[in-house]
């Protein structure tokens, strides 16, 4: 503010003074025609009431005395020394001027004339008093009403920045107030389309993800817990069926149950252990060349040898992807063992190369997924199939893992329906 206003103060002053010297310089221009037009006869009535009370008009001859004068005040000695020759404009400015009595200050304008083989100088002498008066009377205004106008807006400023951040302290106060156990409340959202209504709505949204976030978790560990616990319980029976028996036939009848069981909580918790690192800092993949086709032929072999009575075939082209095998033969694994609870009389397994991507596709001739269902299976302990034991129909982790590792790998995995009835799961990589 304090910058513009000494622009303002500048450019007044300015605009002021050129006005004053475009007056004169016109005024000196028309006397200089008068005396080259009719000389110097009249010329001294003509210029006491043509001239302004502003203005000073000398005209002198070239001997530089005083032959007509606009003012009694200066008909005896000149202005300025200023000579320009005929038609030729010079300018002065000058301070105190002892020889009018007063110490206003002039712009002084000078242009040569001749007539009849005379040469006169006009000079003109123009006031900038009142224009200096003007600038300093603005200036005193300015220096009065600048803190005025500091303090004014000082205020506005502070009420407006108040109100406007108003809602955003009521959104701090109310998630000052929420915590970790109940992630149900939200911020109040401001009428306004503003940045603080779309910050409260940002905040709402954040809120929704950590609600969703902790009951994901919360289900996770319930489930986890639900899972470990059928195993713990065999396990601790088994033992108190030992114990209870001195002849020590019941640990020889007991000891492959307990292996199963202890084998059964060592992949349960080795999936959990895969699906937190992949919530936390994601799955680290090894790189190399893997080829998918071999993947499947040992699939296929290892299906039919573990269930015979199930009908496997394949249709298996050449397909090579970087990635890592073991995390890819993994996701194939749990497919195809999934196909294999659901198949009612076949499995059949393809590879292809299709616009740059591998495909891999697993299909069953079982009941098939209702199509509501087909993403709700990939959650973590979700079998939708609730009369299935937990020994024949696995732990529910397997799609959520199959899915977890193709993401690593950039690609993707669906369900569809199947020509037969049943369930294609399709995996696409990246090749």
């Amino acid at each position: 503010m304090m910058l513009g206003a000494a622009a303002l103060l500048l450019l007044l002053q300015r605009a002021l003074i050129t006005e004053v010297s475009d007056a004169a310089e016109g005024r000196v221009e028309d006397v200089a025609g008068q005396v080259s037009a009719e000389g110097t006869a009249g010329l001294a009535r003509d210029l006491a009431e043509t001239t302004r009370a502003t203005q000073l008009v000398q005209v002198l001859d070239s001997a530089g005395r005083v032959i007509a004068a606009s003012s009694t005040r200066v008909d005896s000695t000149p202005l300025s020394d200023l000579r320009p020759p005929p038609g030729a404009l010079l300018r002065a400015e000058v301070g105190e001027m002892p020889l009018i009595d007063d110490d206003h200050n002039y712009l002084i304008v000078a242009q040569g004339a001749s007539h009849e083989g005379q040469t006169y100088t006009v000079v003109v002498a123009s006031s900038v008093e009142t224009q200096r008066q003007t600038v300093t009377t603005v200036a005193k205004y300015l220096v009065i009403g600048f803190p005025a106008l500091l303090i004014v807006v000082g205020v506005a400023g502070w009420l407006m920045v108040g109100q406007a951040l108003r809602p955003v302290e009521r959104i701090r106060a109310r998630v000052q107030g929420i915590g970790t156990r109940d992630l149900t409340e939200r911020v109040p959202v401001p009428h306004t389309r503003d940045e603080i209504a779309r910050l409260a709505v940002t905040m709402n949204e954040m809120l929704d993800r950590l609600e969703t976030g902790q009951a994901t978790q919360r289900a996770f560990v319930a489930d986890a817990s639900h899972e470990l616990r059928s195993p713990l319980a065999t396990l601790t029976a088994a033992l108190e069926v030992v114990e209870a028996d001195t002849s020590g036939q019941a640990w020889h009848e007991l000891r492959a149950v307990m292996a199963t069981e202890t084998d059964r909580m060592r992949q349960l918790v080795e999936d959990l252990l895969l699906l937190a690192k992949a919530d936390d800092t994601g799955l680290r993949m090894r790189q190399t060349d893997v080829d998918l086709d071999d993947l499947v032929a040992a699939e296929i072999q290892r299906l039919r040898s573990s269930v015979p009575e199930l009908k496997v075939t394949g249709d298996i082209h050449p397909v090579r992807v970087v990635g890592d095998p073991a995390r890819l033969s993994q996701v194939l694994r749990n497919l195809v063992d999934n196909a294999a609870r659901a198949a009612h009389t076949s499995v059949r397994l393809t590879t292809a190369e299709e616009n740059g991507s591998a495909v891999i596709t697993v299909e069953d001739d079982g009941d098939g997924i209702p199509e509501d269902e087909r993403q709700r299976v990939f959650e973590r302990f979700v079998r939708l199939d609730t009369s299935r034991s937990r020994a024949s129909g696995g732990s529910g982790l397997g799609l959520s893992i199959a899915r977890e590792i193709t993401r690593a790998h950039n690609g993707t995995i669906t369900l569809t329906s199947s020509s037969t009835g049943g369930t294609t799961a399709t995996i696409t990589l990246p090749s």
